[in-house]
């Protein structure tokens, strides 16, 4: 058992460290498919203290995902909230949270309408806070038992801040996405692939991009193991030419 204690901490602590991009978070990965179940419910949380000879490291995680859909299914309200600490004496490593709350109205079988609200922080990136409200429109263009794909679009209206440089910025940004989702029957893997554009109205070579392709493999009815590539680009920083980041992640996703 202790072996597998071991990896099961390895693949937490891998999540917990790699899990965000922290400039343009993907809620297409986080949306629950539950076709008449009504409430669910993602959540995973963890503490961490390590002492070696009085440097220590501690790290605290919460990550909750969950929807109610109205009686006749066809309102979904969908919440996202997560935070991450990672400290060492008087630094942090990390320190973020996130909150994005949406609601979706299914008109047909192909279009849906959609608003939401987000808030977003993270010390140690170049934007340190970003507020954005939206609305938009989402169509299921394609739809078997065992595929699905979307394309949305919208209008965002966002506000940036950089403590860096004591500046805030105030946009009107337009926000476009393509995500197909596969699952697979005999094995239950679970794939979704998602690509986003957001460009300025008024600039469009001020935008922004992030690629992600993400896999979930149920390993019980609670517990899934996830791997999650991200890629992200934006051709605007207040203090370098542009931003990129890219990273690999593995983990655990509880499910009830």
């Amino acid at each position: 058992m202790k072996p597998l204690k071991t990896l099961v901490s390895f693949l937490i602590l891998c999540f917990i460290s790699n899990s965000v991009m922290g400039q343009l978070v993907n809620i297409e990965s986080k949306r629950m498919q539950t076709d008449s179940t009504r409430f669910a419910l993602k959540s995973d949380v963890l503490f961490d203290y390590t002492d070696n000879n009085g440097d220590y490291i501690f790290q605290v995680a919460s990550n909750l995902t969950t929807q109610v859909k109205s009686k006749d299914l066809n309102k979904i309200y969908f919440f996202i909230g997560n935070y991450k600490l990672i400290r060492s004496k008087n630094q942090d490593f990390q320190n973020t949270w996130f909150f994005h709350v949406r609601y979706n109205h299914k008109l047909s079988k192909l279009f849906r309408l959609e608003a939401f609200v987000q808030n977003q922080n993270n010390a140690l990136l170049t934007i340190t806070s970003r507020n954005l409200v939206g609305a938009g429109i989402r169509l299921k263009f394609l739809s078997t038992e065992r595929t699905t794909a979307y394309f949305g679009n919208a209008y965002m209206y966002e506000i940036e801040e950089v403590a860096e440089t004591d500046q805030r910025f105030f946009n009107h940004r337009n926000s476009s996405y393509l995500s197909v989702n596969q699952s697979f029957k005999n094995t239950k893997l679970d794939i979704t692939g998602t690509v986003y554009f957001q460009p300025l109205y008024d600039a469009i070579n001020n935008h922004r991009i992030l690629c992600q392709l993400k896999a979930e493999l149920p390993i019980s009815k609670i517990i899934s193991l996830s791997a999650l590539y991200n890629y992200f680009y934006s051709s605007f920083s207040p203090i370098r030419e542009n931003d990129r980041a890219s990273n690999v992640s593995f983990g655990l996703t509880f499910t009830i």
